[in-house]
């Protein structure tokens, strides 16, 4: 029971961080059918000035809580603008162009991001500064600690947020509509270039956030986290139903569930190897994913 516990609590944490970045995958493809893979370089960018705003801030005596707030919201704004610029530069003047190269132009886009940071900050692995101590709760021998429950219940809080805001908000329900008929939307008065460019903010904000926590999760980061992170993050989303906002949080959830379980009950250098072989059943079984619809391809 003890490890069922551990690895619950492990697996319920990295599943929250993929979840995060999945959403930025499926966001962006229930609105332009495109998939973004440079949304794993702009998590990698998160973790890194995770590092830089903390190391900042190091010298001014803040309390640790203050010291996270600043370098999480700094990490966001500026890789919300990463996203932004990303979208115009890389996507937008491809938009009419054949599928194909969008997709060379994002792949284009994630080689560019991640030599640009391991040019500029070195090959060698980066330290997080350590916030918080490893010390936390006990539950029937299981050991939960308090950077896990700040993790789980801010990713927590952003996801709600991210449903109430599409659910609730005029920005939100215009985004509803484009995915439905980007063409109709434009028809009935919704500014098209508007809503991608505010759905790849929102997207590039919440990897962001899953850059910081990932990195004083692990307390290491280096340019290549963005690749590995990205596959499997995108792995949630299809898992989920890619375009599906809630599939992409079950299927970032049940991705940290699975490798967790494999690490704790078969082997941790096959962690990935059952993850993976779990999503091709599931995929075999239902081609849409979970929550998927099978709606056919948009015109």
């Amino acid at each position: 029971m003890t490890t069922f516990l551990q690895q619950l609590i492990n697996g319920l944490t990295l599943g929250s961080v993929y979840a995060l970045i999945a959403l930025g995958y499926t966001m962006v493809y229930g609105i332009i059918q495109l998939i973004n893979f440079a949304h794993g370089e702009v998590y990698m960018v998160g973790a890194y000035l995770g590092i830089i705003f903390l190391t900042a801030l190091a010298p001014l005596g803040l309390p640790p809580g203050a010291a996270l707030l600043i370098a999480f919201l700094g990490s966001c704004v500026y890789c919300g603008a990463y996203g932004f610029a990303l979208e115009r530069v890389a996507y937008r003047p491809l938009r009419g162009a054949p599928r194909l190269s969008p997709l060379i132009s994002a792949l284009g886009m994630s080689i560019f991001l991640q030599n640009f940071v391991m040019l500029t900050q070195g090959t060698r692995d980066k330290v997080f500064p350590q916030l918080f101590p490893l010390t936390g709760i006990v539950i029937k021998g299981a050991n939960i600690t308090y950077l896990q429950i700040i993790i789980m219940v801010c990713a927590a809080a952003l996801m709600v947020g991210l449903q109430l805001f599409i659910k609730n908000t005029k920005l939100g329900t215009a985004m509803r509509a484009t995915s439905q008929d980007m063409k109709m939307a434009a028809m009935v008065g919704i500014d098209i270039n508007r809503v991608i460019s505010v759905t790849f903010i929102i997207g590039s904000l919440l990897a962001a956030a899953a850059g910081v926590m990932i990195g004083l999760y692990y307390g290491l980061v280096n340019f290549f986290i963005g690749y590995i992170a990205g596959i499997k993050a995108f792995t949630a989303a299809v898992l989920g139903g890619i375009g599906n906002i809630p599939g992409a949080m079950l299927g970032g959830i049940l991705l940290g569930l699975m490798e967790s379980f494999g690490a704790g009950y078969v082997s941790a250098e096959f962690k990935d190897v059952f993850a993976f072989g779990i999503l091709i059943l599931i995929l075999i079984v239902k081609p849409t994913g979970l929550l998927g619809e099978d709606v056919g391809e948009k015109s």
